[in-house]
């Protein structure tokens, strides 16, 4: 019987990376899962592989209506939501005056428009069965660092968002905690481009002290924030980046 068993877990961002991680991870300790994603092709790779009941979505995270009709669904297939792991996001790099309003409005979007409106459509579910929410931030939530101003003003967001919602659900039995990565070895990092004649000693201040973490490693502290050993843990922002953000 693993941590999970007889929980639902509805997860976003699941095609690839920590979102993926996440889900192999309650997959293995018994978890239902509801998997959704924009990439409906890494989507079905993911939710084919894994044991249990496995349900999948495809899920525009920046609509108020699929969100909540995503969780509708979760809930209709499963008959509880148990656990809400917020994950998806997306990062540019940018000198600030270059910022576009479009490059601006889906920043917000995806990082924390759909955070709002997953956990608030998730809410009553939640408090239904003494629930949590997992956040995902960033250290950029913790620290300020040049050229990625609005993915750090979406992160420092999600860390506000998961405190205030942490301290008006308490008393209902719902947790919320959001952890804060460093640099982590997915496809969004792999990805990364800086822009043209950037200050690559500014850049170096959040750069990982040693080597960069895996998504395991954070689908490992996503585990132990949603489950009741971390039953005492409420409205953190859990820095996980090997320290960077400690000096």
């Amino acid at each position: 019987m693993g941590r999970f068993s007889g929980k639902t877990v509805f997860i976003t961002g699941a095609a690839s990376g920590i979102g993926r991680a996440a889900a192999q991870s309650f997959a293995a300790e018994g978890a239902n899962l509801f998997l959704c994603d924009i990439n409906g092709q890494g989507l079905e790779a993911v939710g084919k592989d894994l044991p249990g009941k496995v349900a999948t979505r495809l899920l525009d995270v920046t609509s108020s209506a699929d969100c909540r009709a995503a969780v509708a669904e979760a809930v209709e297939a499963f008959g509880q939501l148990d656990v809400l792991c917020n994950i998806a996001g997306i990062a540019m790099t940018h000198h600030f005056h270059e910022l576009t309003d479009e490059q601006w409005d889906k920043i917000v979007g995806v990082n924390i428009s759909s955070v709002v409106y997953l956990s608030r459509a998730a809410m009553p579910h939640l408090i239904e069965q003494k629930g949590n929410i997992i956040n995902m931030a960033s250290i950029a939530g913790l620290m300020g660092q040049a050229y990625t101003t609005a993915y750090c003003a979406t992160k420092s967001a999600v860390v506000m968002l998961t405190k205030s919602i942490a301290l008006e659900y308490a008393k209902q039995g719902v947790r919320c905690n959001a952890i804060c990565p460093g640099g982590v070895q997915t496809d969004l990092v792999k990805n990364f481009s800086a822009p043209e004649d950037v200050d690559f000693n500014l850049m170096a201040r959040y750069m990982p002290l040693t080597e960069m973490a895996e998504a395991e490693d954070v689908a490992n502290s996503v585990l132990f924030l949603a489950s009741n050993d971390a039953r005492h843990l409420n409205g953190v922002a859990l820095p996980l980046d090997g320290g960077v953000s400690a000096g």
